[in-house]
């Protein structure tokens, strides 16, 4: 568990800067790779936010109303999620927060930047995850990405997101890819574990950008 790591960084940081260790210079240099005190540490020390607090206080400035959070404060908070969802459990954990709804709503916002956000966001969390790309597609998601991506008037580098999420959320996991052929209405069956033919279909939506 990710948790798990923090604790065991935190505690060898603390054994490596007590007080013996800092006093003996053999006992330093006996530690080539000192572990580095990272913002999260410092958070675990002080008893700072957890990370599934962290992803909900990022999405509430993400779907709060422009009147209580700017379109600058969106993106940073939605760059912080992104970064939190590249974990896998803090991916999974989408589900159990809430939150699926809220991200999949973003697809749809008026804001190119924050549509563009929102597919990246999906893109990172469903990859190589299928408890997650069973979660976009049970959502819909799948077929509000496919639309995104073909809409002739969404912009291109919203479109190249939502195909970097397509292929996240189709490759090693059949439902997704049988609802992204449908959409598209390609006629042909393709095998989402087939690598070179999951790419035939997203470069094919690439080349149409």
């Amino acid at each position: 568990m990710a948790s798990d790591k923090r604790l065991n960084d935190l505690l060898k940081w603390s054994i490596e800067n007590s007080d013996a260790t800092r006093d003996d210079p053999s006992a330093s240099a006996a530690a080539p790779n000192p572990t580095q005190l990272t913002p999260e540490l410092v958070a675990a020390l002080m008893g700072g936010p957890s990370d599934a607090e962290l992803m909900k206080a990022a999405m509430d400035i993400i779907a709060a109303p422009a009147s209580e959070a700017d379109l600058e404060s969106k993106l940073v908070a939605f760059d912080n999620f992104e970064q939190l969802v590249e974990s896998l459990d803090n991916a999974n954990n989408i589900a159990d927060l809430g939150l699926w709804t809220p991200l999949l709503e973003q697809l749809g916002h008026e804001e190119p930047e924050l549509r563009k956000m929102a597919a990246w966001c999906i893109g990172t969390a469903v990859q190589n995850n299928e408890k997650t790309q069973e979660r976009l597609y049970a959502m819909g998601g799948v077929k509000q990405l496919v639309g995104m991506a073909t809409a002739a008037a969404e912009k291109e580098d919203v479109k190249r997101k939502a195909v970097y999420a397509l292929s996240s959320a189709c490759r090693n996991y059949q439902p997704a890819m049988d609802a992204c052929v449908e959409e598209l209405q390609t006629g042909n069956k393709v095998d989402a574990a087939d690598m070179e033919a999951v790419d035939v279909i997203m470069n094919g939506l690439r080349e149409k950008i």
